[in-house]
């Protein structure tokens, strides 16, 4: 896989470390709102999830808007997959699941929608990484990729606590403005991208955190909250995640 910022190992370990990862996909789900209006205005009766093992989103859009949908992943955990569907009232057919190699595949059906949560920062090319999410889109229909933001607050935060984590992401790509002219140069029409969400911060190795660091953390992220509720900005210091939306 042409990645250099993570392998096959790296996402075993990650996934093998990781506990609660069953449960109930809610109605609510991050991004809910974004899919909410954007389902509301296109007919799309079918999606692909790139990089989204256990495929929450995957799970989100078969539960809760009926579609037709499909999860792609370099690392597919079986055991674990079967838990997260089970917890969702799904089958294993209820779902496609695909193990490959983005840069390898050969897609046998395109799609209405392609969406990424958190995949194309984990490359050094983007562009590509961007280009390899088109091969599944059909003509007409819409892109939707949605990565976190580490050049603000919550970057502080991972640079300082994890450092480990955060050198797994490509932080020059972090820019809306950067992301959208990719997308132009790709093709793409009607793109939009942007910082997304008032504030959050949080840790992948929280657990392993000192008891004042915790205390901090929660500390920061409680006044953070009361800021942005107060004044609802989304911005490159504040907001957790960055969108892109574009149309083929």
């Amino acid at each position: 896989m042409s990645n250099e910022l993570t392998d096959r190992k790296f996402w075993a370990n990650y996934w093998e470390s990781k506990t609660g990862l069953a449960f109930k996909v809610p109605a609510n789900y991050t991004f809910h709102k974004l899919f909410d209006q954007l389902l509301a205005n296109q007919s799309i009766g079918s999606a692909i999830e790139l990089g989204g093992f256990p495929g929450y989103y995957a799970i989100f859009l078969k539960n809760y808007f009926g579609l037709d949908t499909t999860l792609f992943d370099f690392y597919v955990h079986q055991p674990v997959l079967k838990q997260v569907l089970a917890a969702n009232n799904l089958k294993e057919q209820d779902i496609k699941v695909i193990e490959g190699d983005l840069f390898n595949y050969q897609p046998q059906q395109q799609h209405d929608l392609v969406l990424s949560c958190g995949l194309i920062e984990h490359f050094n090319d983007t562009k590509d990484i961007i280009s390899r999410h088109l091969q599944f889109l059909k003509p007409g229909g819409t892109l939707f990729i949605t990565l976190p933001n580490f050049t603000g607050v919550n970057g502080w935060v991972q640079r300082r606590y994890d450092m480990d984590n955060h050198n797994k992401h490509n932080i020059s790509i972090m820019n809306p403005g950067k992301l959208a002219d990719y997308c132009r140069e790709l093709g793409l029409q009607n793109v939009e991208a942007y910082y997304y969400g008032h504030f959050s911060i949080w840790l992948e190795n929280m657990k392993q955190q000192s008891g004042i660091t915790k205390s901090f953390l929660k500390a920061l992220w409680l006044a953070g909250k009361v800021f942005t509720k107060a004044i609802p900005i989304e911005s490159k210091a504040l907001s957790p995640y960055i969108v892109v939306k574009a149309v083929k």
